[in-house]
């Protein structure tokens, strides 16, 4: 019996070890699958949408949050990468949900290989010294930033966004 407390205790610890980076990678899973269900849920025809002239298409948003996703992701793992230039380069909706399901596998394997220990690393990134969990929850809250957008672009198409799905 005091063996499986043991192993039960051990067993608990080790899920605790890496609480900060554990609830960053949980937000950052939320809002990557809310945005690659929204690119798909968007029919090809309504990629070029935009409801007023000043502001980007569905399709401009979709390839600014890859380039973004790629280039915050880099910079938290301490990578140099050449801008990706999705939103300058990628128009079809085949073309877009393939870079952002790019970006997402790349995040995935930075987000996937933190710990709080390398998390608490700083870097110098937008002008200061920061964490690489802050880098990792700025590319969180900026693609939350940018699904905002999106909701409101399928809202005015009719489509409930993924976010406002029944629950299954």
């Amino acid at each position: 019996m005091k063996a499986i407390c043991v192993i039960l205790l051990c067993a608990g610890i080790a899920v605790a070890q890496n609480p900060f980076s554990d609830d960053t990678k949980a937000a950052w899973n939320n809002v990557k699958n809310y945005i690659l269900r929204a690119a798909e849920k968007m029919p090809e025809e309504n990629y070029a949408f935009k409801p007023v002239p000043e502001v980007r298409t569905y399709g401009q948003i979709l390839g600014h949050i890859a380039d973004s996703q790629f280039s915050l992701c880099a910079r938290a793992a301490g990578e140099k990468r050449a801008p990706a230039q999705v939103e300058k380069t990628k128009t079809t909706k085949a073309e877009l949900t393939a870079a952002l399901k790019e970006a997402a596998e790349f995040c995935d394997g930075v987000y996937g290989g933190m710990t709080d220990a390398k998390g608490a690393e700083t870097l110098k990134a937008m002008g200061r010294e920061v964490t690489r969990l802050g880098v990792l929850n700025l590319n969180t809250s900026h693609s939350n930033e940018h699904y905002g957008n999106l909701v409101t672009y399928l809202r005015i198409k009719g489509i409930v966004p993924p976010s406002s799905e029944p629950r299954k």
